[in-house]
């Protein structure tokens, strides 16, 4: 029995309203599980326009059984009711996710002989007993352009209108007032549209894990662009202005990409079982097996690609539509004067161009932006349009790597890598970048694809914040900044391989190099520091910056001064390319140690030992003014601190700073710091519950930790942390590093998953250290238990770093030398895994 014949059933046995809408809720339920099984053999917009005809039909059913329970037996004829149901929005688009709200127009007219309140409000609590998620409107249709000024976003869902059931009187009158509202101030209303989407992007920007719908390139984007054209040319559909307002070549490629989204946000609901728009990283798998993709990547890399299109197709329609609009008489005066070439015009640090003139070769496009002063240019979607549909010859000629050097000599290239990028040409210009183009990396670290990364990194190269490394880029010659550019932009297109991208990389640039006219020598240097870009970042945050070996070691890859300078250069601007706050206070500083350390190697003439080393700090010291004025005493046991390392660490006004605060202690004190970032420090004589302190932490991430004796038996702790200073209460702080100094305090510490194959133990550091090396799983709590069970075994920790991505930690601890400690590495193992 279907049903419409159970429903029947139910009127005649003189059933509920309630028991009515069960048997609805029932059969939408079975509907919404057959889904899963309907999507296998439709998916895309197909898949939505069913389900949207299978929501028509429930709803229209609803509605006729509303009129069967309040007629009976004399239901007048559909046209006679003056109601209609109609679809807006997505909906109304035929484009409803499985899980989105259904957005619902009731439109009446009034009529003496219908009690149309009644019938409605049956309807609508018919709908709502049975599960429905309505997102719904009453309004008489005379009504209906008032409701429009009100609100604008009920101005936009009456662009998309739909009828589902009801009276065709009611739904043409409905027509003829939506025509009447598209006419009504479109100027007002396309320009709401644009500054709505504007704030709409920024809060959705550009990312790896995008949401579908509301991310920039998203399916927003695309109704966005259908909003303005309906206003502007009354469209039901954007397929009318192919071959008139676009090539019907560019807008297959964008309705390609659209379909795409339509099938990832469907399959996003369905594993969800709920609303999800938002492509996590979790969900990825699941969604490429649904869809039938041959890899994760290539699912993420075709839904950048895809969002790429409509953001690139949307920007320079929607500006195509609605110049008439934001152009008054005398700015089309301003244009004619600021013409730079033959349909191209540079106004107020902007470049724009004419939409009329059609494609035009690449090589001219290049001549006329080397014609503009050299400045960080914006450009409008006008001038994109150009470079999106450009004529370049593949592979491109000699002409085109002179025109691209002359670009990469300049002082501003980004403004234009990010105008090839945004065009869809810069893999077509840099072959080398092919294979990393809208490649994601889910690695826990970096925030953009590659080819955007790298674009990110020239961003940072070009704009430098760190005073110091400013000087180094400005003080290197023309050739090594022409050589950087190439290197920034480059050093990441080597990955989507299976081999090492480094060693790929370093064998990528060198053909393009030599197309772009560099000499050899300078050449073999690009695949050096392309070989060895991550090298800097590597050691700083996972290796000893102050052991002899380690800096030796660095020196021979790196092999000169100069090579050295530049891959100081190119490692800030790769890791600020990362993503915003990735390069910190923390980062710059290691950064700047390792580049200090490793320039005094380079300039002793002989092996600089750790006892030199230790020498000349200890006169740098001396000749502070300040140490000059404290006690002879002071000085001494200042001097006399037994640690090379707490040397090596600090600077000689830190050191002076630290002995005259410890000075003073008696039995400890300590003081926090909060200008960038979290630091504890602690100086004590008594015993310190270090593990009590570091557990009741482990909320906070810490950064880095030393641990030093000074003198008269006082030992100073030093504990960086990522976290700003709202992130914690100082009082409840405060409480728990008074409380760590009770050593009777005992907190229960979950045993963090570490395995053998996770721990390293190196001897031979030095003569008084030994490094031990954890690469774990990241886990709340890893270094409080590390640091109780190094404290359960009597071995002392000289200092801490600490490196953690959302994955995997890389803990660095280096251990003083005690007794027998290396002959029982193995037991230390054992106790830490057990």
């Amino acid at each position: 029995m279907n049903l419409s014949m159970q429903i029947e059933d139910l009127i005649e046995k003189n059933a509920t309203d309630f028991e009515i809408s069960q048997l609805f809720k029932t059969h939408i339920s079975t509907y919404m599980d057959s889904l899963p099984e309907t999507f296998k053999s439709s998916q895309g917009k197909d898949f939505l326009v069913k389900h949207t005809k299978a929501l028509d039909n429930t709803i229209t059913l609803m509605y006729k059984t509303v009129l069967r329970l309040i007629f009976d037996n004399y239901m007048p004829m559909r046209g006679s009711i003056p109601i209609a149901l109609i679809a807006l929005g997505s909906y109304g688009r035929e484009q409803l996710s499985i899980h989105s709200d259904i957005d619902l127009l009731v439109v009446y007219e009034e009529c003496e002989g219908y009690n149309i309140n009644a019938i409605i409000e049956k309807f609508l609590y018919l709908a709502w007993d049975a599960g429905l998620k309505l997102g719904h409107r009453v309004h008489e249709v005379q009504d209906l352009a008032k409701a429009s000024r009100e609100d604008l976003t009920i101005r936009t869902s009456f662009m998309e209108t739909r009828l589902i059931y009801g009276s065709t009187f009611a739904w043409h009158a409905t027509q003829r007032q939506v025509d009447l509202i598209r006419q009504d101030d479109p100027k007002t209303f396309i320009l709401a549209k644009i500054e709505e989407a504007h704030k709409r992007r920024a809060k959705y920007p550009f990312s790896m894990q995008p949401n579908i719908k509301e991310s920039v390139g998203g399916l927003r984007d695309a109704n966005l662009l259908f909003w303005i054209a309906r206003t502007i040319y009354g469209v039901s559909m954007l397929k009318q202005l192919s071959g008139d307002l676009y090539s019907d070549n560019a807008y297959k490629e964008f309705a390609v990409a659209l379909e795409l989204l339509f099938r990832v946000r469907s399959a996003l609901h369905l594993i969800a079982g709920k609303q999800q728009d938002y492509l996590r990283l979790e969900h990825i798998p699941a969604v490429s097996r649904l869809l039938g993709f041959r890899t994760d990547q290539k699912l993420s890399t075709d839904v950048l690609k895809a969002q790429w299109r409509i953001n690139n197709f949307t920007k320079i329609f929607v500006k195509k539509m609605i110049r008439p609009y934001i152009h008054e008489t005398s700015t089309i005066r301003q244009y004619k004067k600021a013409r730079v070439a033959p349909g191209f015009y540079a106004l107020d640090d902007r470049l724009f161009s004419a939409y009329g003139h059609g494609p035009r070769p690449v090589n001219t496009l290049l001549e006329m932006l080397l014609t503009l002063d050299d400045r960080e240019w914006l450009y409008d979607p006008s001038l994109l349009a150009q470079f999106t549909y450009t004529i370049i010859d593949t592979p491109v000629d000699e002409e085109t790597y002179r025109l691209l050097r002359k670009l990469f000599e300049r002082k501003n290239l980004y403004p234009f890598v990010k105008l090839f990028y945004d065009s869809g040409i810069l893999p077509k210009l840099i072959s080398p970048l092919k294979r990393v183009s809208h490649l994601p990396q889910f690695d826990g670290y970096h925030n953009f694809p590659v080819d955007y990364h790298s674009i990110e990194s020239i961003k940072a190269l070009e704009s430098i914040k760190d005073p110091f490394i400013e000087v180094l880029y400005k003080r290197s010659t023309a050739e090594e900044r022409l050589l950087l550019k190439v290197v920034v932009l480059l050093h990441d297109a080597g990955k989507g391989r299976q081999q090492d991208h480094s060693e790929v990389g370093a064998r990528l640039i060198v053909p393009f190099a030599r197309h772009l006219g560099i000499s050899e020598q300078m050449t073999d240097r690009a695949a050096l520091l392309v070989k060895h870009h991550v090298l800097m970042s590597r050691v700083a945050q996972r290796e000893d910056i102050h052991s002899e070996k380690t800096l030796y070691k660095l020196m021979s890859l790196v092999k000169t001064e100069s090579n050295l300078k530049l891959l100081y250069i190119l490692t800030y601007a790769d890791v600020n390319g990362v993503g915003p706050d990735v390069y910190n206070s923390f980062t710059a500083k290691l950064l700047r140690e390792l580049f200090d350390a490793c320039m005094e190697i380079v300039q002793q003439s002989d092996r600089i030992t750790d006892a030199k080393k230790r020498l000349a700090i200890e006169k740098r010291i001396q000749k502070l003014p300040e140490f000059k004025t404290i006690p002879r005493l002071l000085q001494k046991k200042t001097l006399a601190i037994e640690s090379n390392y707490f040397f090596f660490k600090h600077s000689p006004a830190e050191i002076l700073s630290i002995a005259q605060y410890a000075k003073s202690v008696n039995e400890y004190t300590y003081r926090f710091h909060t200008k960038e970032h979290l630091t504890i420090e602690i100086f004590r004589r008594k015993k310190f519950n270090l593990a009590y302190l570091l557990g009741k932490l482990s909320y906070l991430d810490v950064a880095s930790m030393e641990i030093f004796t000074l003198f008269d038996g006082i030992k100073y702790f030093k504990i960086d942390f990522f976290h700003q200073s709202e992130q914690y209460e100082p009082a409840t702080l405060e409480e728990i590093v008074q409380e760590s100094f009770n050593m009777d305090q005992q907190i229960n510490l979950k045993k963090p998953k570490i395995f053998e194959k996770d721990i390293t133990i190196d001897c031979e550091h030095s003569k008084s250290y030994a490094q031990l090396d954890i690469y774990a799983a990241n886990q709340r709590g890893l270094l409080a238990y590390v640091v109780k069970t190094l404290e359960d075994l009597n071995i002392n920790i000289a200092t801490a770093k600490i490196h953690s991505t959302k994955n995997r930690v890389r803990d660095h601890f280096l251990l003083e030398k005690q007794a027998d400690m290396c002959h029982n590495t193995e037991q230390i193992i054992t106790t830490l895994i057990k």
